[in-house]
């Protein structure tokens, strides 16, 4: 049975993330509503594309919107950021850019 909208109704939080092939390397952009599922894709490379194409696994960055549009346009947004943007809010909340994968799914 598809989830109820509205009054009563279980919203499911949003992920925005960032995963990188290392430290300063290739970032990838991207937003799901269920991270586990989804980093298992890029860790396994199921998926083929950018991120099995430049080894692009390291969770490095991740945020929760419990609104799915919010989760949208922060994705679009973080997307058409300069790189030093980027760069900054990884280093701002992960400044080792330590692979959070584990620790968010322990």
């Amino acid at each position: 049975m598809p989830a109820r909208r509205g009054v009563g109704a279980v919203r499911l939080p949003h992920y925005v993330y960032i995963l990188a092939s290392r430290r300063n390397g290739t970032l990838y952009v991207g937003m799901t509503n269920n991270i586990a599922r989804r980093m298992h894709e890029h860790r396994s490379g199921a998926v083929p594309g950018f991120t099995s194409r430049y080894a692009v696994t390291r969770l490095v960055y991740v945020e929760t919107h419990d609104d799915p549009r919010q989760a949208i346009q922060r994705e679009h947004t973080i997307k058409h950021w300069r790189r030093s943007w980027k760069l900054a809010l990884i280093e701002r909340d992960n400044p080792a850019w330590d692979d959070l994968y584990e620790r968010l799914l322990g």
